[in-house]
């Protein structure tokens, strides 16, 4: 049995960790909105050995396909040392399968026996606690008013985070654990040269839409997101739909719309990446995708309706965010349209692609 890991005194400004444990498990955009937090912090222990728990179905934000999961640092994987792969969603749906049971003991014993000194949680949920917990760290830090209140029970250290942007409040977190103000860094994604170079025949003048959300209330019309690609190939732009596993016939009315102008692709997190750093703009709501854009540096059009801008909105870029002032901030799943959202037109949006792209070639 191993010896327990001892904690640093309360006092111990000097203290570095040799081994850090980042929880983050999902979802998308919140992992990338995660990253500058985590790039600070590689920075400011450039020697320490830096784990992060993710998601399986996101884990590919941290390290590229066929990369390692695990080794030196690598453009393949520029970030974290080890990525920690869960797929709790499984778990809690079959929850008294032997499988199940299997994976999870897998994997938390692989993650015990990294004997991580510090886990700092970013999600402040019970699931990302209790893995900050089960890590065996001595020192978990958390914020101080979490998501879910039951996590703040599982912290050794809570954090009053500062600044608007959950960007900014990451952060702030993470200077908590350096224990001074840290800049805010440029991030790096995970590069595969094979999926780079799939991605050179696309024209320079592709902008991509993403008409897909995480529930109803986020979704701008599929019908408008065509009549937006139609105005913009008549600009001579070439339009691609961006689509994930189970979104064709979501991705087929956007093109039926379009009058067939616009081309749907689909691919691995890895190709989407790829495939996004040579976009001119990007075209979407509250997903992923767009946070993905917007910390690629691409100029963003951000649809947004139930959740705040201001708190969750395309960081770090050029972007236009429209948002009706009908709508209200509420993060309640439901699955009919925002009747804000229904207020955008796409002219609106179309008038907003092309500021942003003259500008560009400005």
């Amino acid at each position: 049995m191993q010896s327990p890991i001892p904690a640093p005194p309360e006092s111990a400004a000097w203290f570095i960790p040799s081994k850090l444990l980042i929880v983050r498990l999902g979802s998308m955009g919140d992992i990338i909105h995660t990253l500058p937090a985590a790039t600070a912090l590689r920075q400011a222990f450039p020697h320490t050995s830096l784990g992060w728990a993710i998601e399986e179905r996101w884990a590919e934000l941290l390290c590229a396909l066929p990369e390692p999961r695990s080794g030196p640092l690598s453009p393949g994987r520029p970030l974290v040392d080890r990525v920690h792969a869960f797929h709790t969603k499984t778990w809690r749906k079959s929850m008294f399968s032997p499988q199940t049971w299997e994976q999870s003991a897998a994997g938390l014993s692989e993650l015990l026996a990294q004997r991580y000194e510090v886990a700092v949680d970013f999600q402040g949920a019970a699931k990302s606690a209790l893995l900050a917990r089960f890590s065996g760290a001595r020192m978990i830090y958390g914020m101080a008013e979490p998501r879910e209140d039951i996590a703040s029970m599982l912290y050794t250290r809570h954090v009053m985070v500062r600044g608007n942007h959950v960007v900014e409040q990451n952060l702030s977190l993470a200077e908590s654990v350096v224990r001074r103000p840290l800049p805010m860094p440029k991030i790096q994604f995970p590069r595969d040269e094979a999926a780079e170079k799939r991605c050179q025949d696309r024209s320079p003048q592709f902008v991509l839409l993403n008409p897909g959300a995480g529930w109803g209330a986020k979704q701008w019309p599929a019908e408008r997101y065509g009549q937006v690609a139609r105005q913009l190939a008549q600009d001579g732009m070439q339009v691609l739909i961006n689509f994930g596993p189970g979104e064709e016939p979501l991705m087929r009315a956007v093109v039926s719309a379009s009058g067939g102008t616009a081309t749907g692709v689909t691919g691995s997190l890895t190709e989407l990446i790829a495939l996004t750093r040579r976009a001119r703009l990007f075209i979407g709501g509250d997903t992923g995708p767009l946070h993905l854009a917007a910390a690629l540096g691409i100029p963003v059009v951000a649809i947004f309706g139930p959740t705040n801008p201001a708190r969750n909105g395309p960081f770090g870029t050029r972007s236009v965010v429209l948002r009706s002032s009908a709508s209200s901030t509420s993060h309640a799943r439901r699955a009919e349209p925002d009747p804000g959202m229904l207020e955008i037109s796409p002219d609106e949006v179309v008038a907003a692609a092309r500021e942003l792209l003259e500008s560009d070639r400005g």
